[in-house]
């Protein structure tokens, strides 16, 4: 069971909380967030850097949720973010300027200002043409912008197709090939302090060779290049979503060690799904059970637009009965399924389940990293509240906005808006 989760009295629990009770405050779906998980991974993965110039900065792209945010701030995290909204979540999360690193493909001049502004420790830059933009925006503003540039280091991280980010055919990075040169434009640049190299080959990997391939390799660039500073490993470490086996962060920082032997500046790491992802999960109510011949239906009021990592990746979370089963209970195979009017609207397929009657609750494990954060309004459904729990106590994080509100975010331009009233005219 995913930690923080488990059976209390024949029901599951987060830590102190029977889920069924946040159901009946919030309605269904909603996502649940054990504060006790997010501590205990963040501890278990900065305490396997101890007595390395190490600084942990949490991906916000994985959970950007304020209050989750505010948990690693407490325990001294740094962020790392994508876009200027993120940067505003981390900051109003109060993370150290200093400790927030600023990553991905396709910043904005406006991006770059605010950050800027706000004083960030380091941009992770991704070609050669955004290095000169930031010059320029940085030059603009009589200041100079703190880069590590992100090499390409043409490393497999044998992962999904999608999640994969260290190949030379993948949109991120530098090629390894062009770091020379690259580094020699940062240096001639009057907007850019270089401070170091990063690296990050992808996300949820299960294999630690394809980590120590590539930081071998950005080591060996930081020692060509000379005057780096600091390296930025990225994420990536990935989980045990089917109950398997996954790296212990004890094994990664083994790796990182024997890699960047020798190398006596700061390392930088960015995970998320890590930290995240088994201190969340999403709980659904089932609606009907559907019998076709040769398929069985769990239809639930969770759905691909709550959770899409099933219907974009094909990834898999274990699907549990928040009402514990019997042990001899019988088993039946079905396709968990949501609302919307997709066939591949998902959530789980050929899942033995016990028997699920309508309005029983099931809860998707391993929910709290690349949920809620990837979650939409498809076919105008509410996006679902987060709940996160502390001991015995439970706080909606974020509420479930109602229809109403939805609607009032919508404008009618001025020849429709009148085109009614014109119309009752003409009538009348």
């Amino acid at each position: 069971m995913t930690t923080g989760f488990a059976y209390r009295g024949g029901v599951l629990h987060a830590e102190g909380v029977a889920l069924p009770e946040i159901a009946k405050a919030v309605g269904t779906p909603f996502y649940c967030y054990s504060s006790a998980t997010l501590e205990d991974r963040y501890r278990k993965f900065s305490g396997a850097f101890a007595g390395m110039k190490a600084t942990v900065c949490f991906a916000l792209k994985a959970n950007s949720s304020l209050a989750v945010v505010k948990t690693f701030a407490v325990l001294g995290a740094g962020a790392d973010v994508v876009s200027g909204g993120e940067m505003l979540i981390a900051l109003a999360a109060g993370i150290d300027p200093k400790r927030i690193v600023f990553s991905g493909v396709g910043k904005t001049r406006a991006e770059m200002a605010a950050a800027l502004q706000a004083g960030i420790g380091q941009f992770n830059v991704e070609s050669e043409a955004e290095l000169r933009v930031l010059s320029e925006v940085a030059v603009a503003r009589r200041t100079k912008a703190p880069i590590a540039i992100r090499i390409n280091p043409d490393v497999d991280a044998h992962t999904h197709e999608k999640i994969t980010t260290g190949r030379a055919t993948d949109k991120f990075g530098i090629d390894i090939a062009r770091a020379r040169d690259a580094y020699a434009l940062a240096r001639s640049l009057k907007g850019i302090e270089t401070v170091g190299v990063a690296v990050h080959i992808g996300s949820q990997i299960l294999d630690l060779a394809p980590f120590r391939a590539a930081f071998a390799r950005i080591t060996e660039l930081a020692r060509e290049l000379g005057g780096i500073a600091r390296m930025d490993l990225g994420g990536g470490l990935g989980i045990a979503y089917d109950g398997g086996a996954a790296p212990d962060p004890t094994d990664y920082a083994a790796v990182v060690r024997e890699a960047t032997k020798g190398f006596t500046g700061e390392l930088v790491f960015e995970p998320g799904r890590y930290l995240a992802a088994d201190a969340g999960v999403l709980v659904a109510a089932v609606l009907y059970i559907k019998d076709s011949g040769p398929k069985r239906f769990v239809i639930v009021d969770a759905a691909m637009n709550d959770l899409i990592r099933p219907a974009l990746y094909g990834a898999h979370h274990e699907i549990v009965a928040v009402a514990e089963p019997a042990a001899n209970a019988p088993l039946a195979e079905a396709d968990v399924v949501g609302p919307v009017c997709e066939s591949g609207d998902v959530l789980g397929a050929a899942r033995a389940l016990p028997p699920l009657g309508e309005g029983a609750l099931i809860a998707v494990k391993s929910a709290g990293a690349y949920g809620a954060t990837m979650a939409s309004e498809y076919n105008s459904r509410p996006l679902v509240p987060e709940v996160m729990v502390h001991g015995a106590t439970y706080a909606v994080i974020r509420p479930r906005p109602s229809r109403e509100a939805m609607l009032a975010r919508e404008a009618l331009p001025p020849w429709l808006a009148d085109a009614g009233a014109a119309r009752r005219k003409t009538r009348a």
